[in-house]
């Protein structure tokens, strides 16, 4: 009995599997976005143990539909506002389906020639897409699962570098990380993996009005730092904050390392997509003094999770910092010294071949369709805020230069915490909250490829006909 499906059967269940998806995309702006199961209940509907025969998948598409989508919280929906978007496209899909059925382990170039080289287009594409500084173009890229890898690996090579190479034999010397009071949650947990502890982090004091990084904190900083014998080994400054969105200023905290000789590490997650379009480049003044710089293509640029850009203006540091080479691994091509090995790249040995995804979603679009995307979220986003700041009893907490735009109603928190819980109740959209200046303060985050001015235009109705009921007034 051969139990593996065969080509023929892979057709009949690819083609149905295809269609749910098709099917599942049309009907999400009926679905709610919040998943309907509540805690335990999908696992309860499983079965207890696999089956002890294969079933051919007999009802598979059936289960989806009833144990699958109920729960579920749907990304894709037109109406999910929360986080940042994780959003994916068509031809991603295609091209993780490819990618899936290549099966390539692509550590090595050796085991996956075209897995390498292509990943190695893809990222210089990108680079110029975004109009990176010249230290970034030519083979300086590489796909992380997420921007939170991207900073551990930032974290590790300036490590490295700041030691002079010690770091890797004798391990961690008191060193200190720089990140301001708005730095993502992933800056604290790579201190905690490389060894050096929450203590080795120094949170800078932001700008009350930008919430950015203050240049000037960061040098008393790093010069008490430097007084009491402990070394800066990174700094980590952010484009586009997940809280709002807030721009450290890179022109003067690049100059502050590039003067002491600290690694820096650009973080521009969710807000570095903006780049594709010229009249959003302005991001990235002051970009020429970093040394790595990431953004992820899966929150705004159509690329299904996981796919984060990183690169390092100097490679070779990188590798040596990262490279271990047993002999089962090696080969001619990697002794050559004329190929990459991208598992040199990164913490796994293993790596799948994501850069298909993204050469399908840069083919599919082109650069003029990227920019449409990003200029279509950007303008949704200005047409919500205008809706805000003509409603007198809300008011906008922070800049919205991107897709997300932070708001809240003119009272207290427990008055907006209500207002977000009984709008996300509602399963029409999903919106989440954060803090600015110790005030809760709600976030509504666009990028959903299926979102339109009418998914803004009803969701601001809803928002502001609950709000009608808790505060028992009504804007004309």
């Amino acid at each position: 009995m051969n139990a593996h499906m065969t080509a023929d059967e892979f057709r009949e269940f690819g083609h149905a599997a295809v269609e749910w998806v098709a099917r599942y995309w049309e009907r999400l702006p009926d679905l709610p976005v919040t998943a309907t199961a509540g805690p335990g209940e999908t696992a309860a509907r499983l079965p207890a143990g696999p089956p002890g025969t294969g079933d051919r998948l007999d009802g598979v598409f059936t289960d989806l539909d009833d144990l699958v989508v109920p729960g579920t919280t749907h990304w894709q929906h037109p109406g999910h506002f929360a986080y940042f978007p994780a959003n994916t496209s068509g031809p991603s899909v295609l091209g993780d389906l490819i990618s899936a059925g290549l099966g390539t382990q692509g550590m090595m170039w050796a085991t996956g020639p075209a897995c390498t080289e292509v990943e190695t287009v893809m990222l210089d594409w990108l680079a110029d897409l975004l109009d990176l500084p010249a230290q970034f173009r030519g083979g300086k890229g590489v796909i992380q699962d997420s921007a939170s890898s991207a900073t551990l690996i930032a974290v590790l090579a300036a490590l490295h570098r700041a030691s002079g190479g010690t770091w890797r034999t004798e391990g961690v010397r008191p060193m200190a990380v720089y990140t301001s009071s708005q730095g993502h949650s992933s800056i604290e947990k790579a201190a905690r993996v490389a060894g050096l502890g929450d203590r080795a982090v120094r949170v800078v004091e932001v700008d009350p009005q930008t919430l950015a990084m203050r240049p000037d904190k960061l040098r008393e900083a790093i010069a008490k730092d430097l007084a009491d014998g402990v070394t800066p080994a990174l700094v980590v400054a952010t484009v586009g904050t997940t809280s709002t969105t807030a721009i450290d200023p890179l022109p003067e905290v690049g100059a502050i390392c590039r003067d002491l000789g600290v690694w820096l590490h650009v973080d521009a997650a969710f807000a570095g997509a903006a780049a594709v379009c010229p009249e959003l480049r302005w991001i990235h003044d002051g970009l020429e003094f970093a040394d790595s710089y990431c953004f992820d293509p899966h929150k705004w640029l159509l690329t299904g999770f996981d796919c984060d850009a990183l690169w390092v203006a100097d490679p070779a540091g990188l590798t040596s910092a990262l490279s271990v080479l047993p002999e089962y691994l090696s080969n001619a091509a990697t002794s050559s010294g004329a190929v990459i090995d991208y598992r040199d790249w990164q913490i796994p040995l293993g790596r799948r071949f994501r850069a298909l995804k993204l050469w399908f979603v840069m083919r599919w679009y082109g650069v003029e369709g990227l920019r449409q995307h990003i200029r279509d979220g950007v303008a949704l986003a200005e047409r919500f805020a205008a809706a805000v700041t003509a409603d007198d009893r809300f008011e906008l907490v922070a800049p919205h230069p991107f897709a997300l735009v932070c708001f809240r109603l003119k009272d207290g928190d427990d008055r907006n915490e209500t207002l977000l819980r009984t709008i996300n109740a509602t399963g029409r959209c999903l919106l989440t909250h954060t803090k600015v200046a110790g005030r809760y303060v709600l976030r509504l985050a666009i990028g959903a490829p299926a979102t339109r001015a009418g998914h803004i235009d009803a969701t601001w109705a809803l928002i502001r006909a609950t709000a009608d009921e808790l505060t028992g007034t009504r804007q004309v």
